[in-house]
């Protein structure tokens, strides 16, 4: 019994002199594919644990699925500010606009009663302009008492909101600024009302026809300017930590890229899903607003042409010499493979290889097979 506890409590110091020795060995030149040769019953020993590369969060990889959509400030709905008859539509879906330019022209009768309604307000507003002048010349001359002067002062105020509330009508109902100045200048009242482009951009749709009869706020048309463009994109949650705004973002069946713009901090409770946003500048031409397209995010880091990148365990990552190496799980043990180190953060690396993505790679007990590699206490 001695015996065999003797044996036992060598056992378990040599195998902790052994690992001690591979963390703070030296990091010595090898070569990127060399097989290790460790058999099962010694990676249950040394605790080594593998796991599969491909269930890994994989960045680069994986497309996501996305919906090219338009940003909310470089949209507008042109709706009629009041009721009533469709006269002339001036452009239809398709056609590019600039702002100010007219789209339609609405007939109606609720624009007359709101001329007249200015016109009169703007008659007792000069009335009482002239009766505050000539009672200030009176007061001032001791004629009349200071109480009627601040009558009249009052009144003169009175009208003057009254007139500012009637023309603010006439600005809601689409009249001009121009047309309220000629209206004041000549009190030549008209049905007409024409609407104009709020924007530069292109017109998308056409909800309205010559000779409809439209009722107050009914959308006549939508705008849009089509450049940068937005790109929705669904990610599953556990990419969260491997996401930045400034990533790039390739659309590869299109053959544009853009930027990782926004990472809305919520989560779909049905898939478990994140929104992103991503903005298409160059190339938004070829993309359609409300077209689904598949999305690739490229790690920070990673150049163009890059091939697959994963993120792993930071414990799955060794380093010997100037570079990085992972651990690839074969039938005789493990080989030793390069990789490119691309990040880091909340204990995950992200990693760049010449890998399939089925691989199993060692996460869990990395120093021994290090130290195996590397030939420290062999003898």
């Amino acid at each position: 019994m001695n015996s065999s506890f003797t044996m036992n409590k060598n056992k378990s110091i040599c195998l902790m002199f052994f690992l001690i020795v591979c963390l703070t060995q030296p990091a010595l030149a090898a070569e990127p594919a060399t097989p290790i040769a460790i058999t099962l019953t010694q990676q249950q020993t040394l605790g080594i644990k593998v796991a599969e590369l491909g269930k890994g969060v994989n960045l680069a990889s994986q497309r996501l699925a996305g919906e090219v959509v338009i940003p909310v400030a470089q949209e507008r709905v042109v709706t009629t500010p009041q009721a009533g008859l469709v006269t002339e539509l001036y452009v239809s879906a398709g056609q590019s606009v600039k702002k100010g330019q007219p789209l339609a022209q609405i007939s109606s009768t609720e624009m007359v009663g709101l001329q007249s309604e200015y016109l009169q307000a703007l008659t007792q507003h000069q009335l009482a302009t002239d009766m505050l002048a000539r009672d200030k010349e009176l007061y001032q001359e001791g004629i009349i008492a200071q109480r009627r002067f601040l009558t009249t002062q009052s009144h003169h105020a009175e009208t003057s909101a009254i007139l500012a509330q009637r023309k603010q009508a006439l600005q809601l109902a689409g009249m001009s600024s121009g047309g309220i100045s000629q209206l004041q200048k000549s009190g030549n009242m008209s049905s007409s009302l024409t609407l104009a482009a709020p924007m530069d951009g292109q017109v998308l749709e056409q909800m309205a026809k010559v000779g409809q009869r439209v009722e107050m706020a009914m959308p006549l048309y939508r705008v849009a300017k089509l450049s940068p463009l937005w790109v929705e994109i669904r990610a599953p949650l556990a990419l969260f930590d491997t996401l930045r705004p400034g990533l790039r973002v390739k659309l590869p069946q299109v053959g544009v890229e853009g930027k990782l713009v926004n990472i809305i901090r919520s989560v779909n409770r049905n898939d478990q899903t994140l929104q992103l946003r991503a903005e298409v500048v160059a190339g938004a031409d070829r993309l359609i607003p409300g077209q689904y397209v598949e999305v690739e995010i490229v790690p920070e880091g990673v150049a163009a042409n890059a091939g697959q990148s994963f993120v792993l365990p930071k414990s799955a990552v060794v380093r010997s010499g100037a570079e990085y190496y992972i651990f690839v799980q074969d039938s005789q043990g493990f080989v030793a493979t390069v990789v490119e180190l691309l990040g880091e953060k909340a204990g995950m690396v992200s990693i760049r290889a010449g890998l399939n993505g089925d691989e199993k790679v060692a996460v869990a007990g990395t120093a021994a097979i290090k130290g195996k590699w590397l030939g420290v206490g062999d003898e």
